[in-house]
């Protein structure tokens, strides 16, 4: 079912890592012949659709197919369990090959776990509440009235790339500006896309991702990475199954599907 689901790009890179696969699975997953892929519990749109990673629908879902292809595994050879984020990101042994939930890449995490190279770099994104009658372009944009964490790099987007008609209200944390939209204090915030995406689908009422910036548009974005056993065996394979994807395409493919044409947020120009 899975096969049927890849685009030429995505089984042009799978071909690639046919190399890779027996050094990837002789003795290097904790069940033989098996890549256990843990996600979260529940897992959420549009990382995982319906909540089914087995599906290969979403972002995370797809890469996770494709990097076991790389490395040499039938996509019946994948196996499913489920983690929480926290569990995931503490030292010690694990019940898991790999673990991909948004797991920002950070010096004092890389400390305790591994990471694989980034497949995701997480963009900015404008969340609004009730903005159908709103366009993502920056001369609407400075016309709002915004909310930003003063801590995060979204404040420099807001204040130099946006530059509103108006001194953005300042926030000490995402709850208090989401809380500041709901009460009708400001009309959009600036998030990275995953949160603005679960903060639109699961905590605003009405609320809508507007559009989403470049990644480069921020001088220190999130980088995603797939989550392993500090001095897991399985990194330099991973690694390079995705260097793969990445030279022939098919991860840049994936993210159109998922995280763009699935989600419907433009880019902001």
């Amino acid at each position: 079912m899975w096969k049927l689901m890849c685009t030429a790009g995505v089984m042009t890179a799978l071909l690639t890592g046919g190399a890779l696969a027996q050094s990837c699975s002789d003795g290097k997953t904790i069940t033989d012949g098996k890549l256990t892929i843990a996600t979260g519990n529940p897992a959420y749109y549009p990382w995982v659709m319906d909540d089914a990673p087995e599906s290969g629908k979403g972002f995370e879902a797809a890469v996770a197919y494709a990097l076991a292809g790389g490395m040499g595994f039938a996509a019946e050879d994948v196996v499913w369990t489920r983690t929480s984020f926290d569990q995931a990101i503490q030292p010690g042994d694990k019940d898991f090959d790999i673990n991909m939930q948004q797991f920002s890449i950070t010096e004092a995490r890389d400390r305790v776990v591994d990471f694989s190279e980034p497949y995701y770099t997480a963009p900015m994104a404008v969340l609004v509440r009730g903005g159908d009658d709103l366009s993502p372009a920056l001369d609407q944009l400075k016309a709002l009235k915004w909310g930003v964490v003063a801590s995060t790099t979204a404040l420099p987007v807001v204040t130099e790339t946006i530059a509103p008609d108006s001194s953005p209200l300042i926030y000490d944390d995402n709850a208090n500006v989401v809380e500041a939209m709901k009460a009708n204090q400001i009309d959009a915030a600036l998030f990275d896309l995953p949160t603005a995406l679960y903060l639109s689908a699961v905590v605003l009422d009405g609320g809508q991702v507007l559009g989403q910036f470049a990644p480069d548009a921020t001088s220190d974005p999130d980088h995603f990475g797939a989550l392993m056993v500090e001095g897991s065996a399985l990194k330099e394979c991973v690694d390079a199954a995705l260097g793969a994807l990445k030279s022939s395409g098919a991860l840049a493919q994936i993210e159109a599907e998922w995280l763009q044409e699935a989600t419907g947020v433009p880019l902001i120009r």
